[in-house]
């Protein structure tokens, strides 16, 4: 069994190298964002108030996330492992994870914060299907139309220039220290995220000693 922790700013490519990881391994990927981004679009009490908490860019509360962990983890359905992408984010959420769970390694996908935003202020997502675009490396046939459904691609709510500030500004104060206590606990992998997707994914299975991608 395999388990493992990525970490990593947003834009930086933890849900992209969590599913190859997971798809090939045949591991669990468990996104804390997309659970939330779920919620948000079925509107749920929960979404309504995750997207009142991401609008003002802030972070979602440790209650509200440990909750929603510990209800994915307790469905058990990662009988071969899992990588959880999207949590921890602060000391509180690593000390309830780690008195939780055993895991084999944390990947540190590393960005610096220019390149977050130029990737980030590029996102795009279907208001018809919810499609996720990027104008960098994933531009739609016609602009700004969902090649799926036609539909009109809008910026996300939280991907605004004063709010991604303010979630820079959290991740740093917050997530930097996490990656200090994993590090005197667990086996941490930092692993520079700004080559290709491939490149990637090899240099983080090589740093963990995985197969290589088949």
């Amino acid at each position: 069994m395999r388990k493992y922790v990525i970490i990593g700013a947003i834009g930086s490519g933890k849900g992209t190298q969590s599913g190859l990881l997971a798809r090939d391994l045949d591991i669990v990927h468990i996104s804390v964002g997309d659970i939330f981004r779920w919620h948000v679009k079925s509107h749920t009490k929960l979404g309504a108030q995750v997207r009142r908490i991401m609008g003002a860019g802030e972070l979602v509360g440790d209650d509200l996330v440990e909750g929603v962990v510990r209800d994915r983890l307790d469905q058990h359905d990662w009988n071969y492992g899992f990588v959880v992408d999207g949590f921890p984010r602060n000391r509180r959420q690593t000390e309830f994870f780690l008195e939780s769970y055993d895991i084999d390694g944390v990947i540190h996908l590393d960005l610096p914060d220019d390149e977050v935003r130029r990737r980030v202020l590029a996102r795009r997502l279907c208001a018809g299907c919810g499609m996720d675009y990027n104008l960098i490396a994933d531009r739609p046939t016609e602009e700004g139309r969902c090649d799926v459904c036609g539909g009109e691609l809008v910026a996300r709510e939280d991907d605004t220039e004063e709010a991604l500030t303010e979630r820079l500004r959290q991740y740093h104060d917050k997530t930097d220290p996490v990656l200090d206590l994993f590090g005197r606990k667990e086996y941490v992998v930092t692993v520079d995220a700004r080559p290709g997707i491939d490149e990637v994914q090899r240099t983080l299975r090589e740093k963990l000693r995985l197969p290589m991608p088949r």
